[in-house]
């Protein structure tokens, strides 16, 4: 079977001097992507790698969980990134952030979809999850880099979704061309890692596309510890800002639900 997405065109458009892509390969299936690069990137490949697959036999989602959907329904693309020394670690925590405000871009311009983002690995149709995103850092001798995966549902029906509160592409109502949803996400992925790279405050331009700004919000810690309160915006950092009894406080990770 050969994969859907013709990475011959992505690397024509998207592969050029100053591009932040250096390399873009597709494979009909496999393991993970983001374990296939994390593997690169511990031998040394360099930062702009992008693989996508059509599907994943063993992909994860946060905390381990399993994501997998029937061939040809989804697209997996990771990339691998590796932001100069120069940009400090406690900052990394806005890549899933960047991310998915490229994911949000990029889908807009391939398929005319409108999306929101749930902080801070999430995309969202009318409350339903579109697609998720996981960002890994990954050690080896040529120096840290990162690894983030997005994995986004495109021709799932109804009777395929995994849970009832998932939704694909064709359920919104989209025409699913695969190659152009990878070069719009690339694309805007590119612009918005550029402009984080230069330093650029991105905190007002997140808030105003995170559906989780503005609402109440329980952030679950752990099995048995939550905490609720009103999600007012993002720190510099990209924390999750949370209105809670005794003033405001930052919390930089959490599985976040939205209440009513």
């Amino acid at each position: 079977m050969n994969p859907r997405v013709d990475a011959e065109a992505l690397s024509r458009r998207l592969v050029r001097p100053g591009s932040v892509w250096t390399a873009i390969r597709t494979v009909a299936t496999t393991g993970s992507t983001n374990a296939d690069l994390a593997t690169a990137a511990r031998a040394g490949a360099g930062s702009g790698t992008v693989l996508v697959s059509d599907h994943q036999s063993a992909g994860r989602g946060r905390f381990a969980r399993v994501w997998e959907a029937p061939p040809g329904t989804s697209l997996a693309i990771s990339v691998l990134l590796r932001p100069p020394a120069s940009v400090p670690v406690e900052r990394w925590l806005w890549l899933p952030l960047v991310t998915g405000l490229a994911v949000a871009d990029g889908l807009r311009a391939a398929c005319g979809v409108a999306v929101e983002l749930k902080w801070p690995n999430d995309v969202l149709v009318d409350g339903r999850k579109l697609c998720g995103i996981l960002s890994e850092r990954v050690d080896g001798p040529s120096g840290p880099a990162a690894v983030i995966g997005m994995g986004i549902n495109t021709t799932l029906s109804q009777a395929q979704l995994p849970v009832p509160t998932a939704t694909s592409l064709a359920l919104a109502g989209a025409e699913v061309d695969p190659t152009a949803v990878v070069e719009g996400v690339l694309a805007w992925l590119g612009t918005w890692y550029t402009r984080w790279l230069a330093g650029d405050d991105l905190r007002a331009e997140y808030s105003a596309r995170c559906a989780s700004v503005g609402r109440r919000v329980r952030v679950q810690l752990g099995p048995d510890e939550f905490v609720e309160g009103w999600a007012t915006g993002v720190d510099a950092d990209g924390c999750l800002l949370v209105s809670v009894a005794g003033g405001e406080r930052p919390f930089a990770a959490g599985d976040v639900v939205h209440l009513r």
